[in-house]
């Protein structure tokens, strides 16, 4: 699939936003532990996506009823739903100066399409080496699902199955979308959340 910006303005991809909080004294603690200025971009983007893909927990995963949105709460909590985790990742990257967007896809919420739908997020690292775009997912790993820092063929959580209405979308946001937002600012209960409230298309 064919990566699309929403901005071609690589520094877009740097701001800091209200969920992407990397002045906060605890993303800045978090950033001097993992990272060093001898660490090259394409090291850094892979540390960063382990810790985030195995230090935070997936809130449903643990069946945590927290909800958590931007990044110094989900790093100081180590819970979200994939939408907070995409948070946290590109609060990392981007304080390194590494553009970092967010990309999403519908995918079923559970096993049938009659069960429903739901929008899952995931990132987008700039390579600047490589002068390309990767997509990666550190929602969590768990059994039937293995995610990994790829520069070359993506390793996701999840493949598309388009004949039942799954579908990648191809935009890198600057912003998070703001549906995805929406839900963590409105609901209290992640595991709600999670089962009833997660929006089902962009």
């Amino acid at each position: 699939m064919r990566l699309i910006c929403e901005s071609d303005n690589l520094n877009d991809y740097l701001l800091e936003l209200k969920e992407v909080d990397y002045s906060s004294p605890k993303i800045k603690r978090k950033t001097d532990e993992l990272f060093n200025p001898n660490q090259t971009e394409y090291e850094k983007a892979k540390i960063a996506f382990d810790f985030v893909r195995d230090e935070i927990s997936h809130s449903w995963d643990i069946q945590s009823n927290r909800v958590t949105c931007n990044a110094s709460e989900v790093l100081d909590f180590r819970e979200g739903i994939c939408y907070a985790k995409s948070h946290l990742l590109a609060s990392l990257l981007r304080s390194q100066g590494i553009p970092t967007g967010f990309c999403y896809q519908r995918l079923m919420l559970f096993d049938t399409p009659e069960k429903g739908y739901c929008i899952h997020a995931l990132n987008a690292i700039f390579i600047k080496s490589l002068n390309k775009w990767i997509r990666v997912d550190a929602r969590g790993n768990k059994r039937g699902i293995d995610a990994q820092f790829s520069i070359e063929e993506e390793k996701l959580a999840f493949q598309i199955n388009e004949e039942l209405n799954e579908k990648d979308y191809p935009i890198i946001y600057v912003k998070p979308h703001p549906k995805t937002i929406a839900v963590l600012e409105k609901y209290t209960n992640a595991l709600d959340i999670y089962i009833n409230h997660l929006p089902e298309s962009l």
